[in-house]
């Protein structure tokens, strides 16, 4: 049987705004409403957290709330109460809205576009979140969302590398100072972090050529993020990934935790919480931008807040466990 808290309150209607306030946070939670006034959530720490606010919040407006644990009392009960956790309407919403984008790439440009992209992401990042019991459809719309940016890849990003066969070379970065690199303008996700990357711990003199295609790249520069460059994807690891483990960045966590970012960004695989939130700076900051200095500067900033917080394992593990709690999203 499993484990669940029923939050059993009653608020006066004398203060309609602080009703509706506690509705939209017992809403945004996932909890489902039982009847008028009593609420309920599989247990854990983040839902009792939740409606303990909510029953203080309900007190403070005179009215009175009581928090009830129990568990299901057999197969079928426990099928009810997971029936009202259902949410195959809003992920069929979810493929509506996507499939109107994806219809609509052709006639939008590459700003608003990846802007669509990056608030449907979003938008499936919070469907997750409050997705308690999960099905296919929740797989099935990270899926219709990876294929979408590939779409927008495609149409946006022509020259997208293709994955080489074999192994990545070790290199000695004694060798690799001074250098210039060149990779393809108007940067996105897996070119933008490894440029970050070479910069911050490869070539901290590194010169960068931002290529408006790939075969103007000059002999003796090093190119990354495209096909025949020096540096691009091998296998599964994406040209930010290749990077790291070229240079012996494997054993920090910060880059690890930053390679599978750039990863799912960039040709999917695992959620990752940040992904969202990464995707709709990097949008903001290419409309901003002035040229590819100018973004990869703005980016840079973005990269290493993100690179210092992964290497605090204590406060992004408390992070995690929050939002697993709560679980239970290139453009």
């Amino acid at each position: 049987m499993n484990a669940w808290l029923m939050l059993v309150s009653s608020a006066p209607g004398s203060n309609p705004a602080a009703r509706m306030r506690i509705w939209r946070a017992l809403k945004a939670s996932g909890a489902c409403a039982l009847r008028d006034g009593v609420y309920v959530l599989p247990r854990s720490g983040a839902a009792t957290a939740m409606f303990e606010e909510q029953a203080r919040a309900v007190a403070a407006i005179g009215g009175t709330a009581q928090i009830v644990s129990f568990d299901s009392t057999d197969p079928s009960q426990q099928a009810e109460l997971e029936r009202l956790f259902d949410h195959s309407e809003d992920y069929a919403a979810l493929f509506g809205k996507l499939d109107a984008i994806k219809s609509g790439l052709a006639t939008v440009d590459e700003i608003e576009a990846r802007r669509q992209l990056a608030a449907m992401r979003r938008e499936a990042a919070a469907l997750a979140a409050i997705d308690y019991f999960p099905g296919p459809a929740r797989l099935q719309i990270e899926q219709a969302l990876a294929d979408a940016e590939a779409l927008a890849n495609r149409r946006f990003s022509p020259d997208e590398p293709h994955a080489a066969s074999g192994h990545v070379t070790s290199c000695n970065r004694v060798e690799f100072q001074g250098r210039t690199w060149a990779t393809r303008r108007r940067l996105w996700v897996d070119r933008v972090a490894s440029a970050w990357l070479i910069r911050r711990f490869i070539d901290a003199e590194a010169r960068f050529l931002w290529l408006e295609h790939p075969q103007d790249c000059p002999a003796l520069a090093l190119g990354f993020d495209f096909d025949g460059a020096r540096f691009s994807h091998v296998g599964p690891r994406v040209t930010f990934e290749v990077l790291v483990a070229s240079f012996a960045l494997d054993s920090d966590e910060g880059l690890a935790r930053l390679g599978a970012l750039v990863h799912y960004l960039d040709v999917g695989g695992a959620p990752v919480p940040e992904a969202a939130g990464f995707t709709a700076i990097l949008t903001g900051a290419r409309a901003q931008a002035t040229d590819d200095d100018a973004l990869l500067a703005a980016m840079s900033t973005v990269l290493d807040s993100l690179y210092a917080s992964y290497g605090q394992p204590s406060r992004s593990d408390t992070s995690s466990t929050k939002l697993n709690e709560n679980a239970v999203p290139e453009p």
